[in-house]
């Protein structure tokens, strides 16, 4: 049976919390972002990030010795993999979106293409892993 070397990753939530004099809320928060000190800082365990997958590698070696595997995106970080699927989704919609719409014949290449970025995106929303080729769970 094959060996797998495989990083995976939680994120702790730091956090300060720090006064700001500003004339309005949005400069406070300006200025609470550009605040480069953080002692002090605490973090919050109670927050932690789900456990995702960072890196695999085949065999027993050292992490980073050989290529990186391609990871499926459904054992990612739910955040990023919300991130990464915005991209395709605006790309679909952006083809319906034109002025003169779409040709019947335009219209049959892009639906496929539609349904499969919605049942991702889908998946992605029910924490499940990614849709197979036919669209099944």
């Amino acid at each position: 049976m094959p060996l797998f070397t495989i990083e995976t990753t939680y994120r702790i939530p730091v956090y300060r919390q720090r006064r700001y004099e500003a004339p309005t809320l949005a400069e406070a928060c300006r200025l609470a972002i550009e605040d480069d000190d953080w002692d002090g800082s605490k973090e919050d365990y109670e927050c932690a990030g789900e456990t995702h997958v960072t890196g695999a590698w085949p065999g027993a070696v050292d992490p980073y010795s050989v290529p990186l595997l391609a990871v499926p995106s459904q054992f990612g970080e739910t955040l990023q993999r919300k991130a990464d699927h915005f991209t395709e989704l605006l790309a679909q919609l952006t083809l319906v979106a034109q002025p003169m719409g779409l040709s019947a014949q335009d219209f049959a290449c892009w639906l496929p293409s539609a349904h499969s970025a919605v049942r991702k995106a889908n998946a992605i929303v029910a924490a499940a892993r990614d849709p197979d080729e036919e669209g099944q769970l």
